[in-house]
């Protein structure tokens, strides 16, 4: 047998059977494997293959819906998709003892996204910067040309602005294309508007034109929660310190902070995938955010009130769409849109904001009282019961077993299944 190679002309132009033909072969898969991979499920192999390039299967995840959210005064079951323990339980249960005084509030800016022109090679770039805002009305009318439903429905290019940067190779202008763009997520739209514009750019100011690209640091774009959680509901004004304090250790160390911040993206970026969203866009977004200081910092923040309750804010970009991208090709995300019941895209960010929030108290309470890992493991134990071979109710017989005994692992998994299976 010769030497694999992975360089394969035109891979993409075969056809998908094909595709996996190459990969079994290349790959040394089995029957079961291929039958394994193209287990379409809910996605069929003719929407996978125009969603992106080179596909010869599809991969599922759980899709769960969290229940108890009262968001604005209105009740929702969320979709999440996630293949992390615990998390679609941890945001029920907070959404719980939320509902009091019409739930979680959350209000989401105008979808304001911005474009950005790099402009490069200029003499004079200050003079360049207000040559720029003297063209902007020429500048918004060529951008809006490009979008006219866009425009009509209220959205469009709405302001320019410009600023020189000092960078590694000099300075250089980078021009920003306020675009509000509905209900869309609206990078199409953006870069679109961006592209166009540049050849203006360039001759309003001498200089040349690189980059035309939308910014994922949507600072224009933000969705706002905000909730109060009465003491008695959560164990306590000790148990409102501790959280406090949780969050406390986060707003000083960046350490934490990452992993604080983590918590509230389990629950927006599950959301995120249940809805077909750019989920990357919404990581980078919301990291670069919290460093907008030049120093890392949580998302939220946690307080005591004058009655000894915990309150709780959160502040971060929200780029989501309902029209257009992956939200309308996939036949899960549409369905999941419609469990939402969401009308615009800023009624998407305000559930999404509202559940980064609900997650992230629901991580700082476990963490503050009986410790991240007590739900966690419950969890991995049943995961591993299954693993080793457990149907029915003897899944929950060997994770109690496993976590009475303090030894929760694959080995000791099985171990058990043997034994209840043998009834020794």
């Amino acid at each position: 047998m010769g030497e694999r190679s992975s360089r394969i002309p035109g891979f993409y132009k075969r056809p998908l059977e094909e595709r996996v033909r190459i990969l079994k072969e290349f790959a040394g898969l089995s029957d079961e494997d291929v039958e394994l991979l193209t287990r379409w499920g809910n996605l069929d192999p003719k929407t996978a293959d125009v969603m992106i390039e080179n596909v010869v299967g599809a991969m599922a995840y759980p899709f769960a819906v969290a229940v108890n959210f009262k968001i604005n005064g209105r009740d929702y079951m969320v979709p999440m998709v996630i293949e992390e323990s615990s998390v679609v339980a941890a945001a029920s249960n907070a959404a719980r003892v939320m509902r009091r005084d019409g739930g979680i509030k959350a209000r989401a800016t105008e979808p304001v996204m911005i474009g950005q022109i790099q402009v490069v090679e200029l003499r004079n770039p200050w003079y360049a910067k207000m040559k720029v805002l003297e063209h902007k009305d020429e500048i918004l009318e060529l951008a809006n040309k490009q979008d006219p439903i866009l425009v009509k429905l209220g959205g469009g290019a709405k302001d320019v602005e410009a600023r020189v940067i000092d960078s590694p190779i000099g300075p250089m202008l980078i021009v920003h294309l306020l675009v509000d763009v509905r209900d869309a997520m609206g990078a199409n739209a953006v870069n679109t508007m961006a592209e166009k514009v540049a050849p203006l750019i360039e001759r309003v100011t001498g200089g040349r034109v690189y980059l035309r690209i939308i910014s994922n640091l949507a600072d224009r774009r933000l969705v706002r929660a905000w909730v109060k959680v009465y003491k008695e509901d959560i164990g306590g004004e000790e148990v409102v310190d501790g959280i406090v304090a949780a969050w406390a250790f986060a707003a000083a160390d960046p350490y934490r902070a990452a992993t604080h911040n983590k918590g509230i993206m389990n629950g927006v970026i599950a959301v995120a995938l249940a809805t077909g969203q750019d989920h990357r866009a919404l990581e980078a977004g919301a990291h670069s955010y919290a460093a907008r200081t030049g120093v890392y910092r949580p998302l939220t923040t946690w307080e005591k009130d004058a009655d000894g309750n915990l309150v709780g804010t959160l502040e971060m970009p929200m780029p989501v769409g309902i029209v257009g991208g992956a939200t309308k090709v996939h036949p899960i995300a549409r369905l999941a849109l419609k469990i939402l019941g969401v009308k615009t895209a800023n009624e998407l960010a305000e559930v999404m904001g509202a559940v980064g929030l609900a997650q992230n108290f629901a991580a700082l309470r476990a963490l503050a009282t009986e410790g991240i890992q007590r739900g966690h493991m419950r969890l991995h134990a049943r995961n591993l019961a299954v693993m080793a071979g457990a149907t029915g109710e003897l899944i929950d017989l060997v994770a109690e077993e496993m976590i009475r005994e303090g030894t929760i692992s694959f080995a000791k998994a099985k171990e058990l299944v043997e034994k209840f299976s043998s009834g020794a």
